[in-house]
């Protein structure tokens, strides 16, 4: 069965998906200067090898990214979705386990940005409604710079289910929440956790928030209302990759 394709654009986002061996690339679309700065980050791989090239001027490549208000630096690939890992199956042979799980976020920019720091802080996965997930979006790729490679996403169909059957299997739900009751620094964070966020603008639905065992916030200066939640995402997982080299 042939899977359905999408364009993705930016440096980052095509090069980390050709070094990619799970991923399959079928088209590339370069400026002669992307294709020698390709060459130039992986001297000992053609990455370009088994991928069909073509050479544009960052003008015609414009309209790949226009649409969205994107810069695309000269880099454009077609490619096709990853196998989707089944959650049920991961957490059977893994040891401690941290988890995100996002309620109606929506913002492609926001959650390519969550997942750039869940890479980058060594997040076992993300959940998310399959319904609110933008897969095929050219502004989530570019906000996530490459880390839609090394994040498992997984798409499920009812978060309140998914929680439910996680929290039977021993892990905690902590929901972040301005009006939390502890700081999120004081919780010892042990076992197997999910950081429950909600959306950029409402926060958590309320039956959604019933399935976490404890609501905690980030303290930030009270003249500031909030923080975007990319950014407040970061700050959790730096805090926990932190804590977790400490014990390590």
């Amino acid at each position: 069965m042939n899977k359905s394709t999408f364009f993705i654009v930016g440096q980052h986002a095509v090069i980390e998906a050709l070094k990619n061996p799970k991923r399959k690339v079928l088209r590339v679309f370069l400026t002669e200067e992307s294709k020698k700065n390709i060459h130039r980050k992986s001297p000992k791989k053609n990455l370009l090898e088994d991928v069909k090239v073509y050479f544009k001027t960052k003008k015609e490549l414009d309209k790949y990214s226009t649409k969205e208000n994107l810069l695309h630096q000269g880099y454009v690939a077609e490619i096709e979705h990853l196998e989707k890992p089944i959650l049920k199956e991961f957490i059977k042979n893994q040891g401690r386990i941290t988890l995100v799980c996002l309620d109606g976020v929506t913002d492609p920019r926001n959650i390519g940005s969550l997942i750039r720091s869940a890479a980058s802080f060594n997040i076992d996965g993300i959940i998310i409604k399959e319904r609110n997930f933008p897969n095929e979006s050219k502004l989530m790729y570019k906000a996530a710079s490459g880390a839609m490679e090394y994040v498992n996403i997984f798409e499920v169909s009812n978060i309140n289910s998914t929680l439910k059957n996680l929290k039977d299997k021993n892990f905690w739900v902590y929901g972040f929440d301005g009006k939390g009751d502890k700081n999120f620094t004081n919780i010892e964070w042990e076992g197997n956790n999910i950081l429950l966020f909600g959306s950029e603008g409402s926060g958590m639905h309320e039956h959604t928030s019933k399935y976490a065992d404890f609501l905690v916030k980030i303290d930030i200066d009270e003249k500031i209302e909030s923080l975007n939640i990319s950014n407040s995402a970061a700050i959790v997982f730096h805090h926990l990759s932190f804590l977790k080299k400490i014990v390590d």
